[in-house]
């Protein structure tokens, strides 16, 4: 029996932009969502094929700042899926714009964990973010959303200019305080196109980076929570089940606009357009992947884990020895790989540079 896949839907709409985000999204229209989701159906409809599904994931843009009609469009879409009865279905969204309302809806739709953006509570960094927060409004989603059960993510950000270990103390102080199930950090990265690199802001020094990252895996780790990937903590076996089928370089849909798709042997992109996605227009880019970028990608991805790429399933997978392809023993040598239980994994205290251990893994390529 082949495996179950993945699937994501992205959900461009937002009803703010804030200053860092290069995703794909545009403001919150209500006849634009509902033509979106039409051609989002039509788009399931050409393209999916009846594949089991172990996971969906609605990220955005806000899914959340949909209406409850247009939510009930959208989770109608599952009707179309195959999908396992343990099924792990999220959604992301923010505090705003989530309501009790919205909540009861997810349960009757089988949504089984909530995402939602925190990223500071630092009157500061909301305001150079373009965020709005409120921590009354977090708490009351919070513990409604624990007494239906919910499975819960938030998101934290660091690395903010101006930002200190002290105020990012106090972040992970309230954000350990809510005691959810699910971490993920990131550092923020001023991408090209935002608001923050339109008005000049540059990415804070290296060293005061690591030194947040690290201060982030030993209070997370100090409070219980389990840093199985790079970025992503959990506690409770609650790891996210959809992002590890990416770091496991397994096969998934991505339908909506700008979404990933990873099936056989093909990596494609949807179209950023959203007038070209309405037209039916759905997939930009194709990359045929040939063996040895299939085997690259399996390096990068499961590099990420804590338990790292198992060389017994590699070769059930491709049908050679990872030592075939490359000189991986300098990188034990050196203590930049560990090789334990036939698991090739790199430490956590050298996560912060898996970047550079990864380059050099590539770079001992054998008879390219």
């Amino acid at each position: 029996m082949t495996k179950a896949i993945a699937i994501y839907i992205h959900i461009p709409f937002c009803s703010k932009i804030c200053s860092y985000c290069d995703f794909c999204k545009v403001f919150y229209n209500e006849a634009l969502v509902d033509k979106y989701l039409s051609a989002l159906e039509k788009e399931i409809l050409s393209r999916y094929h009846q594949e089991r599904v172990k996971s969906i994931y609605i990220g955005g843009g806000t899914p959340s700042s949909l209406s409850i009609q247009q939510l009930t469009k959208l989770f109608s879409l599952f009707n179309y899926f195959n999908m396992q009865p343990n099924c792990s279905i999220t959604i992301e969204g923010n505090f705003e714009s989530t309501t009790p309302e919205k909540l009861l809806l997810y349960k009757k739709f089988a949504v089984n964990r909530l995402s939602f953006g925190i990223e500071s509570i630092n009157s500061n960094n909301l305001q150079l973010l373009e965020r709005d927060l409120s921590l009354p409004k977090v708490q009351e989603i919070i513990a409604l959303a624990k007494k239906l059960s919910f499975s819960l993510n938030v998101d934290l950000m660091y690395a903010l200019p101006q930002e200190t270990l002290s105020i990012l103390n106090e972040d992970l102080d309230y954000i350990l305080s809510l005691d959810v199930d699910h971490i993920s950090t990131y550092s923020l990265i001023i991408e090209a196109n935002t608001k923050l690199k339109i008005k000049g802001y540059k990415n804070i020094d290296e060293d005061l980076d690591y030194a947040m990252y690290q201060l982030i895996c030993k209070r997370l780790h100090d409070a219980g929570y389990n840093h199985y990937e790079i970025s992503n903590f959990a506690k409770n076996n609650q790891e996210s089940i959809h992002n590890l089928c990416y770091w496991n370089n397994e096969q998934y849909y991505g339908f909506g606009l700008g979404a990933a798709s990873y099936l056989q042997d093909k990596r494609m992109t949807n179209t950023k357009s959203l007038t070209s996605y309405l037209k039916g227009k759905y997939i930009y880019d194709t990359e045929v992947l040939t063996l040895k970028d299939e085997i690259e990608y399996e390096i990068i991805l499961k590099l990420r884990l804590a338990k790292g790429l198992n060389l017994d399933e590699f070769y059930q997978k491709y049908h050679h020895q990872l030592k075939e392809y490359y000189d991986y023993e300098p990188l034990i040598r050196d203590n930049l790989l560990v090789l334990t239980e036939r698991c090739l994994s790199i430490s956590e205290n050298k996560w912060y540079i898996s970047n550079e251990i990864i380059r050099r893994f590539l770079e001992g390529v054998i008879n390219e």
